[in-house]
């Protein structure tokens, strides 16, 4: 039995999960938030008690010892030893990873180049890497992929129709994100709903505050909808998605404002937040909705729309399609923001939902709410990326052990 753990380190945040493997135990998890606030906060779930503390973050070393020295105080380990391995989640890593590898100096490098296309993310995954590492110096770290489900895209299907010079010196390209998600998801989506078939075909619907779509076959992401950023795609709770390039140059020159503070605006202001007005949570928008708001009304009305327009161009995409799965925050909890998506798309692809099992679904609860005469299977399932970052944590430190 090992003790690996999963790290997951955004600019102001820490979170973590412990699991004794290999049996896919979760020990205990956790969350420092406001790190670099005095007021931090960090919160420690263990069996069935939850404790929370309000204490100073004054960066990502402090939150990485007080997570640790929590599992000591707690007696959930009763050393460092105990910890066979961290895995960290990386957003970005480029065209140079197809599978989660060994922390390295190559590896940290490659990482650190790529901080221009995940600015963000990168910079934050190496500062919480580099933090474990002080604490940890003699335990394997292991880098775990956003992009990597993704690299098994042909080119014609992750290159933009932009100047060839563009694509190869900044290595402009679609990536993706999610990728750990939709590799979850291909997986027991194929096990369990797809058993019999021959090449698993499935359209997944990652639906979270970020969100992304991914076209499966044989387990191998064919395509994936976000593009060079997070912020291609769908539209999102606060990001544009995909969108005519001339928009941002007219918007820039007719508003006077500089590049970096339009594109925050079409990262943190648009999407559902942008049309409706009033918030980034998707609940706060069906609550205006609910209510009469037309921009509310069309906000949701806009992201059905756009999710839809994807699952169409996948099922074409794929030849078919057996399985959709949705999943993520308002994937599985949102009952009606799938039944939006799904009465776009029901007429031409000939699917049947039991609506009163949809509305009935939520709350990490797993289901599948296509009826026996749907065409297509639809299911809901939980993500889980954090058990994927452990079970490659686990597999590569035993093969750096040789064992």
């Amino acid at each position: 039995m090992s003790k690996v753990m999963a790290v997951n380190c955004g600019s102001s945040s820490l979170k973590f999960k412990l699991y004794e493997m290999p049996q896919e135990e979760v020990i205990c998890s956790g969350i420092v938030e406001r790190i670099g606030h005095d007021d931090g906060i960090f919160q420690l779930k263990y069996k069935k008690s939850k404790e929370k503390k309000i204490v100073p973050v004054k960066d990502h070393g402090v939150a990485a010892s007080l997570v640790m020295n929590a599992l000591l105080d707690e007696h959930i380990i009763s050393s460092f030893d105990e910890i066979k391995a961290t895995g960290h989640r990386i957003v970005q890593g480029g065209p140079y990873f197809n599978q989660s590898v060994l922390f390295n100096k190559d590896t940290y490098d490659k990482i650190e180049s790529l901080i221009p296309l995940a600015p963000l993310h990168n910079k934050a995954h190496l500062v919480g890497y580099n933090a474990f590492n002080k604490v940890l110096p003699n335990t394997p770290a292991i880098a775990v992929f956003d992009t990597a489900f993704h690299q098994t895209m042909k080119p014609e299907d992750y290159t933009f129709a932009i100047p060839k010079e563009y694509t190869e010196k900044y290595m402009i390209r679609r990536y993706g994100a999610h990728g750990t998600s939709h590799k979850y998801l291909s997986k027991v989506g194929g096990e369990k709903y797809l058993k019999d078939s021959t090449h698993k075909k499935m359209i997944i619907c990652h639906l979270g505050s970020g969100a992304s779509i991914t076209a499966v076959e044989d387990g191998k992401c064919v395509a994936t909808s976000m593009g060079l950023t997070p912020c291609g795609g769908i539209a999102m709770n606060s990001r544009t998605g995909d969108m005519d390039p001339s928009v941002y140059y007219q918007v820039q020159k007719m508003s006077g404002k500089d590049n970096e503070t339009i594109f925050q605006e079409f990262n943190k202001e648009s999407g559902l937040y942008g049309v409706s007005g009033v918030s980034n949570d998707s609940r706060d928008v069906s609550t205006k909705a609910h209510e009469g708001d037309k921009d509310s009304i069309l906000a949701m009305q806009l992201w059905a729309r756009r999710i839809a327009d994807y699952i169409g161009q996948y099922y074409v995409r794929l030849g078919g399609c057996e399985l959709i799965i949705f999943s993520a925050g308002i994937g599985e909890n949102a009952p009606e923001y799938r039944e939006m998506v799904l009465n776009n798309i029901k007429e031409a692809l000939h699917i049947d939902i039991d609506w009163d099992l949809n509305n009935k679904i939520f709350g990490g609860a797993e289901a599948l709410i296509s009826t026996p005469k749907s065409t297509i299977k639809v299911a809901i399932i939980p993500t889980d990326e954090e058990i994927m970052i452990a079970r490659d944590a686990f597999r590569i430190a035993k093969e750096v052990k040789g064992e």
